[in-house]
């Protein structure tokens, strides 16, 4: 019953149009009020509280970070240099767009962010060299989930937060899944391209390789020292993110000199909004974490899975149908905040690697940002791409299959994972 209630309540605020924080808050209530321990006191010391971390600093700043990047021209020579290597090979402009959203995950950590930037500058590009635009923008909405698995990621920052997991072994853990992701888009658009007739540009020459790199340099530089930093214990997740942020600033203004003081308000403005959302979901999920430990939810989902805890391939396999069923119909943040406290109690029961548990949680909830009917990643290309969302559902359906077929494949042979991360942890 308990669990009928904060369900029942989160899907009817949510059916009838309520803001998704405001709908988590509602769910909070209808749950308080079902355990007899409605105060309005816990309930605004929980919301306070919930914002109200250190690790999650990491978030606004990894958002100031990744507009600034996309202002400031670092997302643009990125592209440029990506372009310059592998442009003039057949369907090239597809394995650009995959290795400038590698690149720019190592950036931002932010599949809207990176697939507004991808959209903007190669869906035009792509369309002019004579590629179907529904399949070139899936391939863009595919490539743009990568974000929240490549680190730095906020996705990793907030699941790190919710579960108590170590934020830098999530970063390092995470590298190698999403470069795997990155390599399964790679092949599936081989496949895809390889009837088509389309003349690639020619190939340009070890100079103008070179004139691309030295460009982009200051760009590629950014991901090494966040992830040496991290590995060497220079700084923290969140120190990390305040690095991004300034060098991002000192690179786009005194390098590129493609902002000005005048033109950082509004960034600055675009990156407040974006992070007091998300911040304001933390905060109201923070409701829902606590009652759900007080009405000891979690034992009722072991009881629930208990016929797959013997078996931890069988029961991750279990969570991850899941976690995509419920992505299809939420967003990757409020579905991290309202899963996390409820299947992390069960896999700590199993004896799963929370780590490894982790990484694949948000890359289940990154997929989802371009699953049907909510898709978000979707909304964005089809809002900056100016396409019917129908066209860019059509084109990502095979790249989305692709996402999750390495998805499972991490499933049945964890050491995909738990190996590199090992090696990076040293």
């Amino acid at each position: 019953m308990t669990i009928l209630v904060f369900v029942g309540a989160l899907l009817l605020a949510m059916a009838i149009g309520i803001p998704i924080a405001f709908s988590l808050l509602a769910s909070g209530v209808a749950l308080m009020w079902h355990l007899d321990l409605f105060d309005a006191q816990i309930l605004a010391q929980n919301v306070i509280g919930g914002a109200d971390s250190f690790p999650l600093l990491a978030v606004p700043f990894f958002m100031l970070a990744g507009e600034i990047m996309n202002a400031g021209g670092l997302s643009k020579r990125i592209v440029d240099f990506a372009l310059a290597l592998v442009g003039h090979v057949k369907g090239g402009l597809g394995y650009v767009t995959i290795m400038a959203g590698c690149l720019l995950s190592a950036l931002s950590g932010s599949a809207v962010a990176d697939a507004a930037a991808l959209t903007a500058l190669l869906l035009p590009m792509m369309v002019s060299a004579g590629h179907d635009k529904a399949r070139a923008g899936g391939l863009i909405a595919a490539t743009g989930v990568i974000g929240p698995v490549i680190p730095p990621s906020i996705g990793l920052v907030i699941f790190g937060v919710a579960a108590n997991v170590s934020i830098s072994k999530l970063f390092l853990a995470a590298i190698v899944p999403g470069l795997l992701i990155g390599g399964a888009l790679w092949v599936t658009w081989a496949w895809l391209v390889r009837r088509e007739k389309i003349v690639p540009p020619p190939r340009q020459s070890g100079a103008e390789i070179g004139a691309a790199f030295r460009k982009a340099l200051w760009a590629l530089m950014l991901p090494v020292i966040i992830l040496v930093g991290l590995r060497m214990g220079v700084f923290t997740p969140t120190e990390a993110a305040v690095v991004a942020a300034v060098y991002a600033l000192f690179v786009s203004t005194v390098i590129y000199r493609e902002l000005s003081w005048r033109t950082l308000y509004p960034v600055f403005v675009s990156a407040a909004k974006t992070s007091a959302i998300v911040m304001f979901l933390i905060a109201a999920a923070m409701v829902s974490a606590w009652l759900i430990t007080v009405a000891d939810l979690p034992s009722k989902v072991i009881g629930l899975l208990e016929p797959f805890m013997d078996n931890k391939i069988l029961l991750m396999v279990a969570i991850m149908v899941l976690v995509m069923i419920v992505g299809t119909a939420m967003d990757m943040t409020p579905t991290i905040l309202i899963l996390t406290p409820v299947l992390m109690p069960v896999v700590k029961a199993a004896g799963i690697d929370p780590v490894y548990f982790g990484v694949m949680f948000i890359i289940n909830n990154s997929i989802g940002l371009i699953t049907p009917p909510v898709g978000t990643v979707l909304n964005v290309v089809a809002g900056v791409g100016r396409m019917r969302m129908d066209d860019v559902t059509r084109g990502v359906v095979p790249f989305m299959i692709a996402e999750f077929a390495v998805m499972f494949l991490m499933v049945v042979f964890p050491w995909l994972v738990t190996g590199p991360a090992k090696f990076f942890h040293g």
